[in-house]
């Protein structure tokens, strides 16, 4: 395998990391208190010529924990008026988790990728969700990194000069629907086309790969 065709392995372009974008739809902004509602991923893969691009999406409603908190002012946010009702389709925090961990793990080998890292826009907030749920469920085969994360709000912000997922995704000419915004599936979809739009642009400029030194670079730098 030639120089070239290892740099556009996905196993290469983030040291051996998976990435993987998450968005999560809550009754609220306390991960340990208040119910996890919708949740989607979306994982990528990379094509022959080294360009980042959607895969496989994985989307589930949720049903709120027992003990919950349901914040009013979230679920008129979110537009889930009933997180109970069963035309929902909601199943429990560890049948959703435990489906999209089983397909994250099976990706994550065939790109002979050592661990997953999750994508998300303010990526903190996803992040404290999903792992609050997992040691709820008492998932011990977590694929996330514990803490490191990929934040394209804050990645938008330096590429594109804008933090706020619609004002990016207008940035980066990827077409965004307001009416169809607060929804985990469309959410995670979009994200996920912005941080491909992001990867690949900075390749297009030249960012990657990393071109070796010369040998008038390495003597000037000494």
């Amino acid at each position: 395998m030639t120089e070239v065709e290892q740099h556009n392995l996905l196993k290469n372009r983030f040291r051996g990391y998976f990435p993987v974008v998450i968005d999560v739809e809550t009754a609220g902004f306390n991960s340990k208190t208040d119910a996890l509602l919708e949740i989607c991923a979306v994982t990528l893969a990379m094509d022959e010529e080294g360009y980042l691009k959607p895969a496989t999406t994985i989307h589930y409603h949720v049903s709120p924990f027992e003990g919950a908190n349901l914040e009013k002012e979230a679920l008129e946010f979110n537009g889930i008026r009933d997180p109970f009702s069963p035309l929902r389709g909601a199943v429990t925090e560890d049948i959703a988790l435990k489906e999209i961990y089983k397909q994250i793990r099976k990706e994550q080998k065939q790109h002979d990728c050592r661990r997953a890292i999750m994508v998300a826009h303010n990526a903190n907030f996803d992040h404290s969700f999903v792992m609050e749920a997992s040691e709820r469920a008492k998932l011990k085969r977590i694929p996330f990194h514990p803490f490191c994360t990929f934040d394209t709000a804050a990645i938008s912000g330096l590429a594109l000069g804008q933090t706020v997922l619609a004002k990016a995704c207008k940035a980066a000419n990827i077409d965004f629907d307001g009416k169809e915004a607060h929804s985990a599936l469309y959410d995670t979809e979009k994200t996920a086309e912005l941080f491909c739009h992001i990867v690949n642009k900075w390749k297009d400029l030249g960012g990657w790969p990393l071109l070796p030194e010369t040998e008038e670079e390495n003597t000037n730098n000494n």
